[in-house]
């Protein structure tokens, strides 16, 4: 195998395939990414037989087809140290890779890419059709309230519901839950509805690998596992098993509920202004929504007291609710800061449901009075 390519795709092919890479393993091959050389094109592939990535370097010349297995972590650091458009010829004879540049030559050991563990390549059939830019907000604005430390193995992913028509994400830790939805098209065909839990992890790779807005990603669902293509890379993702909770649920149907719409950014400023005495022991913020104004107060034994006011139009009964305002920064900072927010409530024992125009929901439970 040898290949000719410059500095630039090939660090951004590797620093894709690194995220999936591991860093320990009781299989050393895994430590590897596979490079596969064929006529004018070349592969990187990494797995950790939980997630996997294929992801094409861009501008390849091939002299000699063929794969060969590189240390990760040591092709990355030649590669990133290296000059800014600096040429790498990359060959390998089985017995021994070498990467050389100009002025620098690197040979590495061998491994034989038949022991490398196949990595899924997306199929030529029916799938999901969905915009880049929606995709990105699916990731960004559910992910963080999913809960990788949980018994309850279905709070570690982000359940994506998938139709013809359109595409859900919803990702709730027990206590707070986002949901965010859009227009999603079938394409090669008419794909069965699915409703797949997908690792929190996988997501956030997902995002990363993401192509400019005007792309789209393809996603295909099988019995166990998921693939999404954007662009020229393919993740392939094992689902996360389990029971995820009836989210509808928890956006119930309440004529007597109280709205306030507010600005998303004078809203995080006034959050994180009040959790500054909150601690441990007393995390909550009291939010108290009354005519004309929304006042949040924080206390606690060891800072102090806070009392933060801000103008809202507002004309109702008043309401106090507490809250975690990490849960309620959490879901400010995903949003511009001009976004408008319609907050429901009806008491201080109900939750927070918050809804946006563009088809994002958060919903927060709240703290128990003191």
């Amino acid at each position: 195998m040898k290949i000719r390519c410059t500095k630039e795709p090939l660090l951004a092919a590797l620093q894709n395939a690194a995220a999936v890479v591991p860093s320990r393993s009781p299989k050393p091959v895994l430590t590897n990414v596979k490079l596969e050389a064929g006529k004018g094109t070349a592969v990187l592939s990494a797995t950790d037989l939980e997630l996997g990535i294929r992801t094409e370097v861009e501008g390849v010349e091939t002299s000699a087809e063929g794969a060969v297995l590189l240390p990760s972590s040591r092709l990355m650091a030649i590669v990133r140290e290296s000059a800014s458009g600096t040429v790498f010829d990359i060959e390998s004879d089985g017995n021994a890779s070498v990467v050389k540049a100009p002025r620098s030559q690197f040979r590495l050991p061998a491994e034989d890419p038949l022991e490398f563990p196949s990595v899924a390549s997306f199929p030529e059939e029916a799938c999901f059709d969905v915009k880049t830019p929606l995709v990105r907000e699916l990731v960004k604005r559910t992910v963080f309230s999913t809960d990788n430390e949980s018994s309850r193995y279905a709070l570690g992913g982000v359940l994506v519901e998938l139709s013809a028509t359109g595409i859900i994400a919803v990702g709730t830790d027990g206590r707070r839950l986002a949901k965010m939805e859009g227009p999603a098209e079938a394409v090669g065909g008419t794909p069965a509805d699915v409703q797949p839990i997908v690792p929190a992890r996988a997501m956030t790779l997902i995002e990363r690998c993401l192509g400019s807005a005007d792309t789209s990603v393809q996603i295909a669902v099988h019995t166990s596992e998921i693939l999404i293509k954007t662009g020229l890379t393919t993740i392939s993702a094992r689902l996360v098993e389990g029971r995820f909770p009836r989210w509808r649920d928890v956006f119930p149907d309440r004529p007597e509920a109280v709205h306030v719409s507010i600005v998303a950014g004078p809203l995080l400023a006034a959050v994180r202004q009040a959790a500054i005495v909150t601690s441990e022991q007393s995390k909550g913020v009291d939010f108290t929504f009354e005519a004309g104004q929304l006042v949040l107060s924080g206390k606690s034994a060891e800072s102090g007291e806070s009392r933060i006011e801000m103008p809202i139009d507002h004309s109702g009964s008043s309401v106090v609710i507490k809250m975690d305002p990490r849960f309620v920064s959490d879901f400010l900072r995903v949003l511009d800061g001009s976004t408008s927010i319609n907050i429901e409530l009806t008491d201080g024992q109900s939750a927070c449901v918050c809804r946006t125009d563009d088809g994002y929901g958060y919903v927060i439970m709240p703290l128990a009075a003191d």
